[in-house]
């Protein structure tokens, strides 16, 4: 493999279709697609200030690097990516990606982030600013995350979450075969339109949660005194610890709770209208 130490590029593709190669200490200054249709390229301690720099890119390793605010829409179109102990500050990255594996990674803008990718494994990841993020994207794997962006997760299927914290309105918008532990789920309209979405010793805050769900499970979930109106047209098996605020016309299934505020079943419920629900009070 070859080594490239300490130097400084700038321009249209200055390493296109670049192959083994190692760079260190490299800066890449305002330009685009410096290391574009790249094969097994390892970035080590480098920063990245261009635009489009790893698009069509095969096999590559980036750590501790920084991405600055001009190197937007810098991973798109590639696979097979390993990235660690790094700061993105640049907007919209990974795009139309397969396997990758984020670990100690920080994303302070990560607005329509992560888009139609698959194979994705995260690891001690913190996004801001994320709205729209992970459109359409399958096979997530996440652990300790933390996020802040609304409209997350939309259309996504097959996703394990654990132990982290979502601020998101409309998250899980659309999804399917999604199951999420120990988390806190914080925002408006969680989870509406979901199919297979499984929660566990989840805390679950924000209006109008968890509607509209087919096949909904919540095991020993509890709720924040903002999360009103759950429920309304899911089929659900749910176990939750303390009470909910209010529900409103649940569709079908089993219900299990401590207590609920106030319990609306109108004229509006839609058949078959025999869920079942049991309060300890």
């Amino acid at each position: 493999m070859e080594t490239i130490k300490n130097e400084e590029f700038g321009g249209e593709r200055p390493l296109f279709a670049s192959k083994d190669l190692r760079l260190e200490n490299v800066t890449f200054h305002a330009g685009e697609s410096a290391l574009k249709c790249c094969r097994n390229i390892e970035a080590i301690d480098c920063l990245f200030e261009g635009k489009y720099p790893f698009w069509h890119t095969e096999g590559f390793r980036v750590e501790n690097c920084k991405f600055t605010p001009g190197a937007r829409a810098a991973l798109w179109y590639s696979s097979d990516l390993v990235m660690e102990h790094t700061r993105v500050d640049a907007p919209k990255m990974f795009r139309e990606m397969q396997r990758l594996s984020l670990t100690d990674v920080q994303i302070p803008d990560a607005q329509e982030t992560l888009w139609h990718c698959s194979d994705i494994k995260l690891r001690n990841v913190e996004v801001s600013n994320a709205d729209y993020l992970f459109m359409h994207s399958e096979r997530i794997d996440i652990k300790d995350y933390k996020q802040q962006g609304n409209y997350s997760f939309q259309y996504c299927k097959d996703v394990e979450i654990r132990n982290a914290h979502i601020d998101s309105k409309d998250a899980f918008w659309g999804t399917e075969n999604v199951t999420v532990y120990d988390s806190e789920l914080t925002g408006e309209y969680l989870g509406w339109h979901s199919k297979n979405l499984r929660l566990v010793r989840c805390k679950i805050s924000g209006t109008q949660p968890l509607c509209y769900c087919k096949n909904l499970i919540l095991e020993d979930c509890s709720f924040a005194p903002d999360a009103d109106l759950a429920f309304e047209d899911s089929t659900l098996e749910a176990t939750v610890n303390g009470p909910i605020t209010s529900v409103k016309n649940p569709r079908s299934g089993h219900l299990k709770v401590e207590s609920i505020g106030e319990l609306i079943i109108d004229k509006n419920i839609l058949a078959p209208a025999d869920c079942v629900i049991e309060t300890e009070q």
